[in-house]
Formats: structure tokens, C-alpha cells, sequence
């Protein structure tokens, strides 16, 4: 760093808040990183209220403490397009302010992350996602169709969810969200791609259902906002969008929907039980009551909380795949790549570099 380098206050916000630290808690750990010389509270709300200019020892000991590289600090948000953009979340309802804001910066710096990494490799995604309004007449089901149509989708089960975001030019990564109480959030700023990160921790049974609901919210929600209604209609996309009507309504027809026939059902839909029994009750397939009546079997087996049945969980390949081409093909060290993407080597070879740099690496990534 030069020795005139200076913190932005709204790095300094972003960075605490993706780490999930209270100003308390930053204090503290800089007086740690201080070799015990007293740091406030009150210094570090005046430094992210722009009130103190944070420079040399200082700098290194924020950033130190922050777990990034001071560079990172003095990024301009602006330049960076680290806003928060819009935003929708698949969460409970337990998630409160303060881990919505470290997801929130988690998702801004995650941004920052995977566009410089496609910089430095010379790639401008582009991609396939564009709005479809819903209205009355047009519904979110009638959205799901036609997006399935236009990305030429095949009749029946998605086989990789993962893989139709990406191949539509989507960005995807695995994130710990620091909550267990949300499994997905999605940001799309005009003139870039979607970018959609999963918590390491959703259940696989939730996993492609999360995605397709937060693909629903990119494709049929101009405007931010979990309202309960947004929610219903990001649901119903998902489910038409991994479980057809057209390719599932006469399979659920023909089978004694029980729990056996439900778990079948699981692992060749890719989509849980309880998302499988929902579906075959709004297409008319079962009445109320024998959706009741399974649901609460599936209750007293705690199935709601834990399901029978592992699905395989899908990994995204195209930000991984386009590091390891680097590496193999352009001769950067982890190091030098974990700099350019705001990190610091050991955390970015922990979320981006795959243990044989070798593989192959399809060509999906240049586009």
C-alpha cells in the first residue's frame, strides 16, 4: 500500500458487517492487533462515519483485524459496484437485522470477488435473464414456461440447477451466510449478471428448490421486498419450474402417493418430499385432506426437520473453473489471484481454488 492510502468509510461498514462484528467487537480485536494500545468504539464509528482518515499502521491494523487486505479498505464502492443493489432473499422469519446486513455485505463483497476474477481472465459475461412481468392473466407458473422454453430446457426434471444458471450466464456461489436461518440470496444490478449465493448449510433437499425460488424472485420481481405475496409467487415459479405440470401431473396421478412413493419421487425430481406433496396437492392430484393427513405422518417421523433419502449436492463449476484456468493456463499463484480478488490467500484458496489445477475446464467460462 502506499503510504497516503486511505480507507473509504463504506468499505470500512462492509467489511465489519461481512464478518459479522458489532464496532465493540472490531475494537477489541484491534486492540488486540495493536499490541494492546487502546482502540474504541467510538474511533471505529468515527472512521465509518468518514469523521478520521484511517492510513499506515492504522490501516494495516483495521484490516488486520477485518481479515482482508488493506487494499480492500480503500476500495471506492462506487468504482467497485459493491452496492446492495436488488436483493431478494429465501429466509425464515427468525432472520433478524443484524445477520440480514452481514448477508448483505457478504453478497456486495462476493460480487467484487467474482468481477475482478472474470477482469483479470479478460471475460464480460453475458447472460440470458430478462423480466417477465406477472399480473392476474399472467401468472408466475406462465412465467416458469416460458423461461424453461426460451433456455430450451427439456420436458421433465432439471437434471442441474446449478448448471442452467450458470449456462445462462448466472454467477454462483456456495457461501457460509453465517445463519441457519436463510438458504439463498440474489442481487442483480443493471448490466450485470445475477449473482446467486447459497448457504453451505441449506439442506441438499432444499438446495435446487432455493435456487429456483430465487430465480423466480430475478425473473418475475422488478422491485425489493419480501412480502408474503412475493414469496407465494417466487414458490409457484419454482415449483413449475422443477416439476412441470405438463411432465408431473400424470405421474403423480398414477402412483398411491405414500412416503415410499414419495421418497422415489425425491431423488427423480431432485426437490423434496414435502415440495413433491404440495405440488401433487395444488394440481389437484390429492385432495386437502389426504395432504394433511401425509403431512402429518411425515411430522411424527421428523421429517419435517431431517428427510430419508440423501440428495446429491450440486456444486457451482464456472467461477472455480475460470481460477483454475488461470492458474494452469496464465501462470498466476493463489496468492496473486486471492489479491486481485480483495482476499487473503488463505480464505480465498478456501472458497475458490479446487485441489487439482490440472482438470479439464470446459470452455463454458469464456464467453
Amino acid at each position: 500500500m502506499e503510504g497516503d492510502a486511505a480507507a473509504r468509510a463504506g468499505m470500512l461498514v462492509l467489511a465489519r458487517e461481512s464478518r459479522g462484528m458489532t464496532q465493540a467487537d472490531l475494537a477489541q480485536v484491534m486492540t488486540r492487533e495493536s499490541a494492546g494500545t487502546p482502540v474504541s468504539q467510538g474511533y471505529v464509528s468515527k472512521a465509518e462515519a468518514g469523521r478520521l482518515e484511517v492510513t499506515a499502521s492504522r490501516l494495516d491494523v483495521y484490516a488486520a483485524a477485518l481479515g482482508y487486505p488493506p487494499a480492500v479498505l480503500c476500495a471506492d464502492p462506487e468504482i467497485h459496484g459493491v452496492g446492495v443493489g436488488l436483493v431478494h432473499h429465501r429466509k425464515r422469519a427468525s432472520l433478524g437485522a443484524p445477520a440480514l446486513r452481514r448477508i448483505h455485505a457478504g453478497l456486495a463483497l462476493a460480487r467484487m470477488q467474482a468481477s475482478a476474477l472474470l477482469a483479470l481472465a479478460g471475460v464480460k459475461p453475458g447472460h440470458r435473464f430478462r423480466r417477465i412481468p406477472v399480473d392476474d392473466f399472467d401468472t408466475p407458473s406462465d412465467a416458469a414456461v416460458t423461461l424453461r422454453r426460451e433456455w430450451h430446457l427439456a420436458p421433465g426434471a432439471v437434471p442441474r440447477m446449478v448448471g442452467v444458471l450458470e449456462d445462462a450466464g448466472g454467477l454462483v456461489l456456495i457461501r457460509d451466510l453465517g445463519s441457519r436461518e436463510l438458504d439463498a440470496v440474489t442481487q442483480w444490478i443493471d448490466g450485470e449478471p445475477p449473482l446467486f449465493l447459497i448457504s453451505a448449510h441449506a439442506p441438499a433437499d432444499r438446495f435446487r428448490f432455493s435456487l429456483a425460488h430465487e430465480l423466480g424472485h430475478v425473473i418475475i420481481h422488478g422491485e425489493p421486498g419480501a412480502t408474503p405475496v412475493q414469496e407465494r409467487q417466487a414458490d409457484e415459479f419454482a415449483s413449475e419450474f422443477l416439476m412441470p405440470a405438463d411432465a408431473i401431473r400424470a405421474e403423480l396421478a398414477r402412483r398411491q402417493l405414500d412416503l415410499p412413493c414419495l421418497l422415489d419421487l425425491k431423488h427423480r425430481w431432485g426437490v423434496s418430499m414435502a415440495a413433491l406433496l404440495r405440488r401433487a396437492s395444488t394440481l389437484g392430484v390429492i385432495s386437502e385432506w389426504q395432504y394433511r393427513n401425509l403431512m402429518v405422518e411425515m411430522s411424527a417421523l421428523g421429517y419435517r426437520t431431517q428427510e430419508p433419502g440423501d440428495l446429491t449436492r450440486e456444486s457451482p463449476r464456472l467461477i472455480p473453473a475460470l481460477v483454475t484456468r488461470l492458474r494452469r493456463d496464465q501462470g498466476y499463484q493463489p496468492g496473486q489471484l486471492a489479491a486481485a480478488a480483495g482476499l487473503l490467500e488463505d480464505e480465498f484458496t478456501r472458497l475458490y481454488v479446487r485441489d487439482d489445477p490440472a482438470a479439464p475446464v470446459s470452455g463454458e467460462v469464456m464467453r
